[in-house]
């Protein structure tokens, strides 16, 4: 039994704080347990398998008959009961403080699962509160904060402690590397990445496969599509997500032809694709204006390989038919869709009217995309624009007049291997005085240039 770092709680203290976590879970949970209870492991594991009876209070129940009985693995199968039990997510902070009263804060596998739970509950500082107050923080502590920041879409949070983790001393491995790869992609930081990838060269990283797969996507998504092509020929192994992500990243890139072609070899060697394969595969046929090869597609990818359409597919067949000025078949693809389609489909609808001035079908797409997002600005300017390619330039200025204020938009820029945001209007930046010391001086030699 683990029990390092263990207290001798004050029982009564430990009910008030179970007590607390158990009314806010559930008002309908109902207070059946076993009559005679032998260890705490065992009989906690089974309730977390039962669905009929919550966790919580089982461990009220053996602090009720000795405090000493519940170990660091009783509370972890409690931690892991909320995948039957939702309500736990929300209870982070009290069972947080259940296992700092039992004295568990140097447990590290209890304070992972603390730091997942709050990461889950997209509680970012009651994580990083789990990790400050570690006494040793291990290469495990280390990654399963990385990964909470990057599950969190704080992909630039992640890369900060990647660099504070190397710092320290701490060496990664190959979990720790393809979770910041994730980072990376995320962030566009390419620079990052290639250190990442000339780190693994250097210290003589055997070739694993997820690795591979993570180095390809990061070059994929940071747009040096040559260099992930390049480490796909030179994989030994190539597993569909490989063949995916080699594929996405050619079709978004603009080389729709050779992702097609890659999707071909892909079949022939017997590596069937997958939902997210097909994704990458109307995304090639739309850039390519493939409209008949795109329609071919989508038959075979449900009536031979058994996938079934979501909002990701339904959204690259509108953008193929968009793409080709099919406004009418578009519409009616969207209306026949046995799924509610969302802003993102709407709006490559409107977006498309925009470019052909079709008023018609622009106007229905606007009226849905109210319905859905209507505080989004950038509708109102797409509908504008379609009255003004149609000529209806009344009506043109009636939309300019109800316009509402776009959001700023912002620039990113790596300098450094560090990603720096740029927002219009924004003064915040640290080296504000700086920049415009160096555009001013930019300016000046265009000036002396043009002037000469």
């Amino acid at each position: 039994m683990l029990t390092a770092g263990r207290k001798s709680p004050n029982n009564f203290s430990l009910f008030i704080i179970l007590n607390k976590i158990l009314i806010s879970s559930s008002s309908s949970i109902i207070d059946i347990v076993p009559s005679q209870i032998n260890h705490a492991r065992r009989s906690v594991s089974t309730y977390a398998k039962n669905k009929s009876h919550h966790p919580l209070l089982q461990l009220r129940c053996l602090l009720r008959k000795n405090s000493s009985s519940v170990d660091s693995y009783a509370l972890l199968r409690a931690l892991k009961a909320r995948t039957n039990y939702p309500s736990i997510y929300t209870q982070g902070t009290q069972i947080h403080q259940l296992v700092i009263t039992l004295g568990f804060q140097s447990v590290v596998f209890l304070q992972t699962a603390l730091l997942t739970l709050y990461s889950d509950s997209e509680n970012m500082s009651g994580a990083h509160q789990v990790f400050d107050e570690l006494p040793q923080r291990t290469l495990v502590t280390w990654t399963a904060l990385i990964s909470a920041y990057v599950n969190n879409q704080r992909p630039g949070k992640a890369l900060d402690l990647f660099r504070q983790m190397q710092l320290e001393k701490v060496e990664p491995d190959l979990v720790t590397l393809t979770v910041v790869l994730s980072a990376c992609a995320d962030l566009g930081a390419l620079d990052a990445g290639e250190w990442i990838h000339t780190y693994v060269r250097k210290q003589g990283i055997g070739q694993d496969i997820i690795l591979t797969n993570a180095l390809i996507n990061m070059y994929c998504k940071c747009g040096d599509i040559n260099a992930a092509h390049q480490l796909f020929q030179l994989a030994d192994t190539r597993d569909v997500t490989t063949w995916t992500s080699t594929i996405m990243g050619h079709a978004s890139h603009g080389r729709a032809c050779e992702a097609l072609e890659l999707f071909k070899e892909m079949k022939s060697r017997n590596c069937r694709p997958n939902s997210v394969t097909f994704v990458g595969v109307l995304t090639a046929c739309s850039h390519a204006g493939l409209v008949e090869e795109g329609k071919r597609q989508w038959e075979k990818m449900i009536s031979c390989y058994n996938v079934k359409p979501n909002m990701a597919h339904y959204g690259c067949m509108v953008d193929l038919l968009c793409r080709s000025g099919k406004l009418d078949e578009a519409y009616g693809f969207v209306e026949a869709m046995p799924l509610q389609a969302n802003a993102v489909i709407w709006r490559t609808l409107l977006g498309a009217c925009s470019t052909e001035g079709n008023v018609r079908i622009g106007n229905q797409a606007r009226k849905r995309l109210l319905e859905l997002e209507p505080d989004c600005v950038a509708d109102g300017v797409s509908m504008s624009n379609a009255y003004a390619k149609a000529g209806m330039w009344e009506e043109k200025e009636r939309m300019r007049r109800r316009k509402g204020r776009r959001a700023p938009g912002c620039s990113l820029i790596e300098v450094g291997s560090t990603v720096h945001e740029f927002v219009a209007g924004d003064r915040r930046q640290v080296k504000m005085k700086e920049i415009h010391h160096v555009l001013e001086g930019m300016m000046h030699c265009s000036r002396n240039v043009e002037c000469g």
